[in-house]
């Protein structure tokens, strides 16, 4: 009962941080309205936006798969308990 309950709250929170991440990221149509405003972007702000994007690409990925064997964990041990 109380490891179904820990299961529980692990995948609620890994579905939070799944949703935080994604909003975080930049959407790929952020540089269009940039230059259409008149906003200019130099050479590294461009490049460090691809690093802070390509990292939290990286965490969504992780904690996507570990979302899913988690929540495989948790449909096994809801399956036992019948």
């Amino acid at each position: 009962m109380a490891l179904k309950i820990v299961v529980g709250v692990i995948v609620i929170i890994l579905s939070i941080m799944i949703i935080a991440i994604v909003l975080l990221q930049q959407g790929h149509r952020a540089g269009i309205s940039g230059a259409i405003s008149g906003g200019a972007d130099t050479f590294l702000s461009k490049n460090k936006a691809r690093t802070a994007d390509a990292l939290l690409a990286n965490i969504t990925k992780y904690v996507a798969i570990l979302f899913f064997v988690i929540a495989i964990i948790a449909n096994y041990l809801a399956l036992r308990g019948k």
